[in-house]
Formats: structure tokens, sequence, C-alpha cells
């Protein structure tokens, strides 16, 4: 039989049963995740390539910024990049430089390149170049809670550095913090130490300004050229480049020493003997600027017969007619050649106050004009005038071969006319340019004009003074700190004196002159009367001023009272038979080490902590320990002995793993200082 199909009708397929498609979708679903696992694992085996790729040595980068770690494991320091961020596609790793050549700005030339120069030291060279003109390339360093160390000389100095509040990032040039307090100081370089053994020194190349804030804990390292006084090398672009040498070690001393002897120069030579052994007698803050042939051997008398050293005289300001001539005012010296004879029979060494300025009034400002001698506006037509405080008039260009040897000769005339030993070369500061100026050379650091200036004391060196200092730690002078105020604070008065002198100390400047023992005595800066310190300031301050490596009187001991011209003596001579020859030997040391002659107490117990914020006391050398009252109304107070054995001033031994004596007596015609007796 046959079955008859109709033609529109078609068999029909086997339902799927209900079970099954739970089944497809589980399948489907374990593929997703298979698939997804799998892209997983390709991202996190590349996140630790490139994890891997952005590590070097203790440093880790992101593109946010960097840390360093020590051999610890401790952050020690910690980079945030704030003008930009690091494209970290664009980085590779090459041996042990990392680089990267793009950011979220765009192009750029960016690397850090690690090397170990010690087993126990480790460095990081870092470079972060812009191609763009007029930008601005900024990184922040957190104080990462450590205690920090160096920069300039401050009005306000503390000892380790503190910050207050929020600055914008200005030039770090040299500028004088007594007029412009809120300035970087005269004696500066671009360096600062952590007690976390971390240091960081940036290049001379970049255009660099310093900025801050306390509340973050941070300082701002910025290289720009729009409105600063930088200037690109002559025939490149100004393309901004912040660069930086990172180098970090076992402890804060051995990484001090190590950047001292890789990145500073050191001094020549030494300074003549008698600078550290004898007292330079100063007529500043005595007569101001009535000095005269009658007040200079009446000063000179009065040394003579008080019985102390008659070694070293210094004629400060206003002994000649107008500011920028080199010779006495016949007025005021009617026979200096005398006056000078008889000085050198009394033994006096005579030095001559002496800075950069040829006021408009002066017999040497038109031939100044005529020679081009000194610093020009832009155009280079016109000499820059400047206020200064002594009045309106030119700056010398030491950039100019014929302006440095114009004043040579002028200085060099004066010795051979009255037989000058030396100088003591004021100001030098970029603060007394004007804000645009050009020179002879063109300056792409302008505080390199403070270098030049310092140049002009070689020649003077043995009892030369200078008060600037930039890359200048080879000219072998003594460096005078800034002008103090007759006060007891840190701002410009006794207690600033020891972190000023460990700051500039770090810096790698050994020979410090402290200035003036019982400061200078200006109108309502003075505690005491107007013309004369507080008693018991001065004693004090005279009694520190005996342990630093120079001592200068201007106020004399015998305008108070026979108590203290004896105490002046007791220190004077305590000063010559104590401290000088130690001084002397460690000066002598100075050109082949850098280190410093004056040291915190960290120097030798870098594992105690709680010297990283002693700033009343200080090391001369390894051996003796100051520790002076600086504090008014005080017989006493606290000491803190590393640990050792110490001898005391009074016979005392102490033998201690780190000791800190409280209310140590100390009289008012006394200094606490032990010996290192282990």
């Amino acid at each position: 039989m046959y079955t008859f199909v109709p033609e529109r009708i078609t068999p029909s397929k086997p339902k799927t049963s209900k079970e099954v498609k739970p089944m497809v979708f589980a399948v489907c679903f374990g593929l997703v995740l298979v698939f997804a696992a799998v892209a997983a694992w390709c991202y996190y085996r590349v996140s630790l390539r490139k994890a891997e790729l952005l590590r070097t040595e203790k440093l880790n980068l992101n593109k946010e910024g960097f840390i360093i770690r020590n051999q610890k494991e401790d952050v020690v320091f910690r980079v945030a990049f704030r003008s930009g961020a690091l494209d970290l596609d664009s980085c590779n790793k090459e041996e042990n430089i990392l680089r990267c050549s793009r950011s979220s700005k765009g192009k750029l030339n960016f690397f850090i390149m690690t090397v170990k120069p010690k087993d126990t030291i480790t460095c990081y060279r870092v470079r972060w170049e812009e191609f763009v003109a007029d930008t601005v390339v900024e990184h922040a360093m957190y104080w990462e809670k450590a205690h920090w160390y160096g920069g300039s000389e401050m009005s306000t100095q503390h000892w380790p550095i503190k910050l207050s509040g929020e600055q914008e990032p200005k030039p770090f040039v040299t500028s004088d913090v007594y007029s412009f307090r809120n300035s970087s100081g005269g004696i500066l370089e671009r360096y600062w130490l952590s007690s976390k053994a971390a240091a960081i020194k940036i290049n001379d190349s970049v255009p660099f300004l310093l900025g801050w804030n306390s509340t973050e804990e941070t300082l701002y390292f910025q290289a720009r050229y729009k409105d600063s006084p930088y200037r690109p090398p002559v025939g490149q672009r100004p393309f901004p480049e912040l660069s930086y040498r990172v180098c970090v070690g076992s402890d804060v001393t051995s990484i001090h020493k190590y950047m001292v002897r890789r990145y500073f120069y050191k001094p020549a030579r030494k300074p003549s003997e008698s600078m550290f052994q004898y007292p330079i007698w100063s007529t500043w803050a005595q007569y101001k600027k009535d000095i005269n042939q009658e007040n200079l051997l009446r000063f000179a008398e009065n040394i003579k017969m008080h019985k102390f050293n008659c070694s070293h005289i210094e004629i400060d300001d206003m002994y000649s007619k107008t500011y920028g001539e080199f010779d006495f005012d016949p007025l005021k010296f009617p026979n200096a050649t005398e006056m000078f004879q008889k000085l050198k029979e009394d033994g006096f060494q005579v030095t001559l106050w002496i800075h950069p300025f040829i006021n408009y009034n002066s017999s040497n400002f038109g031939e100044g004009i005529e020679r081009k001698l000194f610093v020009m506006e832009p155009t280079g037509r016109l000499p820059a005038l400047v206020q200064w405080w002594n009045g309106i008039g030119a700056i010398l260009d030491f950039t100019n071969p014929s302006a440095r040897e114009w004043f040579q000769y002028n200085l060099k005339q004066l010795r051979v006319k009255y037989g000058i030993a030396s100088f003591k070369f004021d100001a030098g500061e970029l603060s007394y340019l004007p804000e645009q100026f050009s020179t002879f050379k063109p300056l792409a650091d302008p505080s390199t004009f403070s270098r030049r200036y310092t140049e002009m004391a070689i020649p003077f060196y043995e009892r030369a003074e200078l008060r600037v200092g930039y890359q200048s730690q080879n000219i072998s002078c003594f460096f005078r700190i800034i002008d103090r105020d007759s006060v007891w604070g840190y701002e410009l008065g006794l207690k600033s004196l020891i972190p000023t002198v460990l700051t500039i100390s770090m810096l790698g400047y050994p020979f410090i002159l402290p200035d003036m023992i019982g400061g200078n005595v200006y109108q309502n800066k003075t505690s005491g009367s107007d013309d004369l310190p507080d008693r018991e300031l001065y004693i004090r301050w005279l009694e520190l001023s005996a342990f630093m490596p120079s001592m200068q009187f201007s106020i004399p001991p015998w305008r108070y009272d026979r108590e203290v011209v004896e105490i002046a003596q007791k220190f004077s001579q305590l000063h010559e038979s104590l401290v000088a020859p130690l001084v002397l030997e460690l000066a002598g040391e100075v050109t082949d080490t850098g280190d410093p002659i004056i040291r915190p107490l960290w120097w030798i117990a870098p594992t105690e902590e709680v010297t990283y914020t002693i700033d009343s006391q200080f090391l001369i050398g390894d051996t003796l320990m100051v520790a002076p009252v600086l504090e008014p109304g005080k017989q006493e107070r606290d000491v803190y002995l590393p640990a050792g054995k110490w001898r005391s001033y009074k016979g005392e031994m102490f033998q201690t793993p780190g000791t800190l004596l409280t209310d140590y007596a100390v009289d008012l015609d006394e200094v606490a200082y032990f010996t290192w007796a282990s």
C-alpha cells in the first residue's frame, strides 16, 4: 500500500528538553569565565612585568612619582611629580636606566640612572626635561618624618630645618637675609641632607626655584626660565630641565662625607694661623660710620691697655670720602701713613672693609662708565644703577676681566701705600642687582655672580673675610655669617649662631667667622640700651664665640666693667690655648677630606636619634663637645653626652651609653665643655 503525504506538510522536529537549556547556558558562562581568567592572568603577567620594569635597586617608579628604600626596606626618600604624570607605556628599562619618553603633557626626556659607588651607598641620577619652551617642571620632595639640614643661611635659623606655612617656589639665589628676611641667604648650596641617610644635590644646570608646604611636609623643587632670573645657555631654547642626584647610605654621617667628597669643592689651603688664634677687633659696632684717625688709635690703645693681643684690627664703613673710592678721607684721617706706621709698630695687622659698589657721586663713577666696568641694563648701553644700604650706585661686573683687574689693582695699591694686610669683602649677593641686567659674560645661573665676587679675595686669602658663598668652598677664606642683632632669639640672635654655623659647615665652608661678639647693636634691634648689648647677653655671646674657629670683638668688654674684661681675657686665652690648636689641626685636614671643623652631635653618634635635633651643642672635630648657656637668667642647662667616655671641664668623668645631664651647673663665667676620653 502507498501512503500519501500532503506536499505542504513537513515532518515535525523533536522538541529540545527543558533540562538542556541551563546546561548550554552554563557552558557558555564557563567559557566566558575561562576567557576572563585568561585575560586577567595575562593582564596580571603584564602588570608584573611592568612593575618589574619600573623597579631598580630599592627604587620604585610609578606615573606620579617614585620612592626609594634603604637596605632595611624603610622608605627614606619620596618624590611626587607635580607638573605632569608619566605615560608608563612609554617607559623602558635598559640595564641600570629607567627611561620614559612621554608624560600627560606630551613628549619629554625622563630617566633615572642607578649607580652604586660603594657597597653601602646607592645613588640615583634623576632627570626630567621638557620640550616645550617656557613651561615648568616641578617635583615635591616629602620630608618622610625625617630631619633635614642644609640649603642656605636664613634669617631665622633652626637646626634641623624648620619651615612654616606655604611658600610658592621662588629663585634659589644669594640674598642679604638681614635686609630681606624671607629670602635665601648669602651662603647657599643646592644640597640637603636627611637624618634617614638620604641626600639630594640639585644640578648646576637647573634654573632652580625652591618652595615648601609645611602642612604637607614637602619641599617644592621647580625648574623654570619664564619670569625668573635664569637664562638658558647661549644658543639653546628655554626648555626647562629638573635634574638632581639622590644618594642613600647607611647613616647620616657617612652619606654626608660621600656627598662632600663627590660634589663639593674643598679649600686649597688654610688662612693665616693668627686668624684662628687671636681675636679680630672691628670698628663697626663700636663706631659705626664715625670712625676716624683719633677713634681708631684710641681703640688700638685700649686693646693694648687691657692686655689683649694686638693681632688684627679691622677698619669698617666710611673711612673714604664717598663709596667707591680707594683711599682715606683726609679730613677723617689727616695722617693716614703715620697712623698705619704706629699700628704696625704696636703689632697690629690692619684690614679694610670693601664692597662692589661705586656710588654715582664717587670720583670713580665716570671712569667705570667710560671703561664699561659695571653691570649694565639689559640693553647693554647704560649702567644698571642699584639701591644698596649706603645709597645709589653701580656695581662692578666681575664677569668682565677689565673690571676684575681694575678692582684688584686698587686693592693692591692700598696694600702698597699703607701696608693693608687684607680686606673684609662685604655684600656680593644677587639681591643687590636689578631684576633685569646684563653682564660681560652671560650668566645662566645668576648666583655665579656671587662666585665671581668671592674670587676677588683669593690674592688676600690669609686674612680676608667674605659674607657670600656659592660653589666657593675652594676660595680658602673665612666666611662670615650675616650681621646679628643684639638679641637672644633664633631670628639673627644668639640662639641662631650654632644652627647657622652648623648649616654653613654642612655646605662645605669650614672657616667660619661668627660675626661680632654681642651683635651689631642696631637701633631697635638690641636687647639692652641702644648703644650697648645686655651685659649677660654679651658675656654668653663671648663665651660661645671662644669655641668658634675665630673670634671677633667690636663692642669692647671694657665698656662694661672689670668682671667682663676678666671674662673676655679668660676666654680669649682659652681660645688660644685649647680651641685654636685643635681647629688648626682640623683645618690642615680639611683640604683632603672636606669634613667640617664645627660638627653636629650626630657626627659621632648617628644611631642616637636624640642627637638629630640638638641645636645648642656642637663638636669641634670629634673630641671636644661644647654646650654654652643661651638662655637669659640661667646658670644651668641640660647637656646630652653621646655614648662614650667624656671628661668635663670641671674634671668629672662620665662613662655613658648616651646620657642627658639635667640642670648641669654652668656659672656666668663658664661654658660647659667636655673632651673625649675613650
